[in-house]
């Protein structure tokens, strides 16, 4: 089963994590065909570390892990914390295919979104 977790920075206020975890929420409700599986993981600063994230994956049943930096660019934690913790933590599940994408900020579909956004404020 293909799983997807969302990864974000990690706030110390409770109230932007809890943003990102209720994002995963609506994910698992608009693409369920895609992934069976859709948890919310943290860099830093709060509960579900990426390790821990990729554990509630397995344990659920992935067969495959897609790990999504939810950030607009590729500064140091997405070009090499994110990357070098999944890695340090892919022995502990061999049998799994985890795979780190690119972040959110690097996707075609920015431009538009930036665009429909600055539409609607007007």
């Amino acid at each position: 089963m293909k799983a997807l977790l969302l990864v974000a920075h990690g706030s110390r206020r409770q109230q932007s994590n809890d943003e990102v975890v209720q994002l995963a929420e609506r994910l698992k409700n608009n693409c369920s065909e895609q992934y069976g599986i859709i948890h919310a993981g943290f860099l830093e600063l709060a509960d579900t570390l990426i390790p821990d994230g990729i554990k509630k994956c397995a344990d659920d049943g992935a067969s495959s892990i897609i790990v999504l930096p939810y950030f607009l660019n590729s500064g140091r934690h997405v070009v090499e914390d994110i990357p070098e913790i999944v890695e340090q933590t892919r022995p502990d599940y061999p049998d799994i295919d985890i795979k780190v994408a690119q972040h959110l900020g690097a996707s075609d579909m920015m431009m538009d979104l930036l665009i429909a956004s600055e539409n609607s404020t007007s």
